[in-house]
């Protein structure tokens, strides 16, 4: 089996444990209390840490790097006034806002510009320049995943690596 068909059936495999876990009633919520304990009560805990809602398809396609693709988790915060930098990525990432506004600049705008507010999601592709600033107030926090190939970094700070 392929690298990527082996990824996709793993991720279907999650699926499927995870709409078990719904059918033997666990209660999914977005929740600022810590994760449950290593021994949960119940034989499936499912606790959802960030949600966040994208009004158009998602198409998610990442070509296998040399050793296959490569999903990575991470919560990224942002401190007010600060931002990520200009860079890009191999792959896709995708990220739901837990806290705060993110400002996005990004060519795949019309204005080249998007704000994602607390509940938003994000839909980062391959290869554009773009970067995200907290203009706000308080500290931007988001959650994020990310589907790139296997031995790339999560993102690409040489901008000459990037398309134009």
């Amino acid at each position: 089996m392929k690298s990527a068909q082996r990824w996709a059936a793993v991720m279907l495999g999650s699926v499927g444990v995870l709409a078990l876990a719904g059918c033997v009633g666990v209660a999914s919520t977005v929740s600022d209390e810590p994760a449950p304990s290593a021994t949960p009560s119940a034989p499936v805990v499912a606790v959802d840490v960030a949600a966040g809602e994208i009004d158009q398809d998602v198409d998610v396609s990442v070509p296998a790097g040399a050793e296959g693709v490569g999903v990575t988790f991470r919560e990224i915060t942002i401190a007010p006034g600060a931002g990520t930098g200009e860079h890009c990525h191999y792959g896709q990432l995708i990220a739901a806002v837990k806290q705060g506004t993110l400002t996005h600049y990004a060519p795949v705008y019309p204005t080249g510009v998007r704000e994602y507010e607390e509940g938003d999601a994000i839909i980062e592709g391959a290869g554009y320049i773009h970067e995200g600033v907290n203009e706000g107030d308080v500290d931007v926090v988001l959650w994020v995943t990310y589907v790139i190939p296997e031995g790339d970094p999560l993102a690409e700070t040489d901008l000459s690596k990037c398309d134009a």
